[in-house]
């Protein structure tokens, strides 16, 4: 349930009073720049003899000074969170009033002057022109670059209620065989019932922490790991090998959470269930060219070839890998020479640890 309710208020379009605030706001030194530049235009323009520089620099001055406060009203009484249609609406109200406004202090300063400007129709086709080119433009760049981060928001919020769901759910399959397992141990072997009921135990106080955190640890993740496998030995017996390493360097290393269990899964799920005598599971992680590796190993039964690649857990990896780390991310099933089979978790990692 509340997945659904961050799934939903994630999807609410949020309004474009932050675009505008960075299309009508400017600091003091933007301002002073811009008042130095003006003066600068227009001392030139006297000295040059060109004394219609001033009138059409005046008329562009009047459109811009009309658009970016349309804007600024809409942002104002919005409130912040005004609709892309007011934008746009007032945007074209301030233009169409600042290419008139313009048009009238041209035509003013013409004749104060005492000189001839470009005619009617020119000027105020040239006024829209130009305000078009230096308001419109930026807003609908900034309307695009807005709905693309939208979109990026709402598909991390779909994956974030997915990976939530999931976890909520704590593999019942995987609880239920380790209870049944529980519950015959204890009647046969206490000590080794024991045993089973303390990793478990381990395991859900490392797992179930990660409901909340969208980040988890490279150590916390071979921690969990660990007492996975564990459980999966005592299931299993003297035929399941476990070789389970991480640096010490390594495991302050940021990594999402789960990401490593679903390699871990798959291996047992894929590698040491089907095959009958001792299958071997490794598990490691190193650092190398600016990434961080991580591999998890079996030699057991193989994978057939309609599943290669495409499991439900390794789609749902990729999916979080590519909204988290776009291309820079990714994760590999591939057979060895040997007859081992590698699942590969790539992440980009610069080598500073928090």
């Amino acid at each position: 349930m509340t997945a659904m309710m961050e799934l939903k208020q994630g999807a609410a379009t949020p309004g474009c009073g932050p675009a505008l605030a960075r299309i009508v706001q400017a600091s003091w030194k933007e301002r002073g720049t811009s008042l130095v530049q003006a003066l600068a235009v227009c001392a030139i323009a006297w000295y040059a003899g060109r004394p219609g520089w001033l009138c059409l620099f005046a008329a562009f001055l009047a459109v811009c000074l009309c658009g970016v406060g349309a804007l600024a009203l809409v942002r104002w009484l919005g409130h912040g969170k005004a609709q892309w249609l007011w934008a746009w609406l007032a945007l074209a109200a301030g233009l169409l009033a600042g290419a008139c406004a313009g048009y009238a202090v041209a035509r003013g300063l013409a004749h104060q002057l005492d000189i001839v400007t470009v005619d009617g129709a020119r000027l105020f086709g040239s006024l829209l022109a130009f305000g078009l080119l230096v308001l419109a433009l930026p807003l609908a760049y900034a309307q695009r670059q807005h709905r693309a981060l939208h979109l990026l928001h709402l598909e991390q919020a779909a994956l974030a209620a997915e990976l939530k769901s999931l976890q909520a759910q704590v593999e019942p399959h995987f609880l239920y065989n380790t209870l049944a397992n529980t519950r015959y141990l204890a009647r046969h072997d206490p000590p080794q019932a024991v045993r089973m009921l303390d990793h478990l135990i381990a395991y859900l106080r490392t797992s179930l922490p990660d409901l909340r955190t969208p980040m988890s640890t490279l150590g916390r993740e071979f921690e969990l790991a660990e007492h996975y496998l564990a459980l999966m030995r005592i299931r299993f017996g003297e035929r399941l090998v476990l070789d389970v390493a991480c640096s010490e360097a390594l495991q302050c290393a940021p990594v999402p959470p789960l990401m490593l269990m679903s390699l871990v899964e798959n291996a047992v799920r894929h590698g040491v269930e089907p095959k009958p005598g001792e299958v071997t599971v490794r598990v490691s992680a190193m650092a190398a060219g600016g990434c961080l590796v991580m591999t998890v190993a079996d030699n057991g039964a193989g994978l057939a070839d309609t599943v290669l690649g495409n499991g439900v857990g390794l789609r749902n990896v990729r999916q979080r890998l590519a909204a988290l780390y776009g291309g820079s991310a990714s994760v590999a099933l591939r057979v060895t020479e040997r007859g081992w089979t590698e699942s590969v978790l790539v992440l980009p990692f610069d080598g500073v640890l928090p």
